[in-house]
């Protein structure tokens, strides 16, 4: 056990409850510090991607996490029962060929290409 752990379960035994509840307030505080800087913006950012990716549709401009840019061709689901994920298949045209990629691989989607 380190030094701080020790030390505070000595100041636990000298000082009694108003000790406890002042460790048990410091480490909710610090808690809530964490939920709130680091892992609730990174949900919403999660949730966002998600709704992004799922509303894709063909002929959007899409950027890969590999950093491969092309136009949505094809969108092949693969779950039998229907339901989309984010392991679909993607195919799209980059250049002068194709290529299939997974739904969560896409990082950014760009605008719409009109259809001419």
């Amino acid at each position: 056990m380190s030094f701080s752990v020790l030390a505070s379960f000595a100041a636990l035994q000298l000082g009694g409850s108003s000790q406890i509840a002042s460790m048990i307030f410091m480490y909710g505080a610090i808690f809530a510090i964490f939920y709130f800087v680091l892992i609730r913006p990174q949900q919403r950012q999660r949730k966002a991607h998600n709704e992004l990716v799922q509303a894709l549709k063909k002929g959007d401009e899409i950027v890969t996490a590999g950093g491969l840019v092309g136009e949505v061709v094809h969108i092949n689901p693969v779950n039998k029962d229907g339901a989309a994920s984010m392991e679909d298949r993607i195919t799209i045209k980059t250049g002068e060929s194709k290529v299939i990629v997974e739904r969560g691989r896409i990082s950014r989607v760009g605008s719409s290409t009109p259809a001419a």
